[in-house]
């Protein structure tokens, strides 16, 4: 095993991750509990544009570790691990799910399975392909980044240190970055054919025709959020120079103009928007998601342990996927509140904070429910994924 040296977590990121968390369940409130439809909801379509891009955006900031050494042991160790945490956990839950909270256990077992969103636990799914993915991307990087700085070495010494040198191997100074430059083109163009039904049946269906794999293994969400995961990882690998663009004058106030335009297009207006590009879409959803992000950062001191909203904030984001697992068996089943939002649309306060405190009061009842059966560590470990 590699000693890998760890950094003090940041906990304004840890805080992020629990006020996601909370949007998550808040989601799931409104759309199961509630039974409202995004279509007619004052406050799930602007909700939805960063919601989970935002999470995965945290989970591929946080799978970024510069002092990672790649090796193929080092490689297996990290997917078996993955494995066990994600997979063990999902199966177990989903199992307890079709047969306590679904009916007919049979049936809706085999409907889930093979649904894209399997009931919900499509997340772990969705997020342990994105984790492989990017493991063996990071190995084969590695084995790229070390031959490159062998060559260049070699170069340095049979040619000497001159300005002509350094001007014709200038390119040296580029390719270390084309690898991660060129896994995010690769996630956009995979993310594209998710709103090209016509042209890629399998990634959503188009008159029924798709690829059933597709939906079991859950692949149409891992292209739908893919980028978001490589764009959080690739402002960790630059982080400095991550903060001094978003800490420029310039910056944030463009980002904020884009993302009104781009939002009030996709919620409202509808006029740009463009089969081959979704493009004002996708500029809302990056553009919400770096606001999010700047905005924790920016007041990290109100998110530290020292503030009663920091703690609690981190303390829900430390214990995501028990949340996640747990929170489908205390749904409400209140259709007739949905049926009251749809009546009395645009009321944007008060579905929202309906679908918060609710939320909060299931996020509570997930953490004792957590609590209890970490009591064991044998459950601890499989259930949870902690040692």
């Amino acid at each position: 095993m590699i000693a890998v040296t760890k950094k003090p977590r940041l906990q304004w990121l840890d805080a992020m991750r629990g006020f996601t968390m909370i949007l998550v369940v808040a989601n799931h409130v409104s759309q199961m509990g509630f039974d409202q439809s995004w279509k007619f909801s004052s406050s799930l379509p602007f909700l939805l544009l960063f919601r989970m891009p935002l999470f995965f955006f945290i989970s591929g900031f946080l799978a970024y570790k510069a002092s990672q050494l790649w090796t193929v042991n080092e490689l297996g160790r990290l997917i078996a691990k993955k494995l066990r945490v994600q997979i063990i956990p999902t199966a177990v839950f989903f199992v307890l799910y079709c047969a306590i909270i679904c009916k007919g256990f049979t049936d809706s077992l085999v409907t889930n399975f093979h649904s894209p969103t399997k009931g919900g636990y499509w997340f772990t799914v969705a997020l342990l392909w994105m984790f492989v993915i990017y493991y063996l991307f990071a190995f084969v990087e590695s084995r790229f980044l070390s031959k490159l700085k062998t060559h260049k070495s070699q170069i340095t010494i049979a040619e000497g240190d001159n300005s002509s040198f350094k001007t014709q191997h200038s390119k040296f100074n580029i390719l270390p970055h084309l690898p991660i430059l060129m896994l995010f083109i690769v996630s956009l163009v995979f993310y594209e054919t998710c709103f090209l039904p016509k042209t890629f049946a399998w990634a959503q269906g188009y008159k029924g025709a798709h690829v059933q794999w597709v939906d079991d293994l859950c692949l149409g969400r891992v292209f739908m959020h893919f980028p978001f995961f490589v764009f959080g990882n690739i402002v960790h690998r630059y982080w400095e120079r991550s903060q001094r663009i978003m800490d420029s004058r310039w910056f944030y106030p463009v980002v904020v103009i884009l993302v009104i335009l781009a939002t009030i297009d996709v919620l409202k207006f509808h006029n740009l928007r463009m089969e081959w590009t979704n493009l004002p879409s996708t500029v809302a959803k990056f553009g919400l998601l770096t606001i999010v992000f700047m905005y924790f950062r920016h007041y990290a001191e109100y998110f530290t342990q020292l503030t009663v909203v920091g703690r609690s904030l981190q303390y829900i984001g430390r214990r995501t996927l028990d949340i996640y697992l747990i929170h489908f068996f205390f749904m409400p089943n209140v259709p007739a509140i949905g049926k009251f939002f749809y009546q009395n649309r645009h009321n944007f306060v008060l579905d929202t904070t309906l679908s918060v405190l609710v939320a909060l009061l299931i996020i509570g009842f997930c953490i004792i429910t957590s609590n209890i059966l970490r009591v064991s560590p044998f459950f601890k470990k499989y259930l949870f994924g902690r040692e």
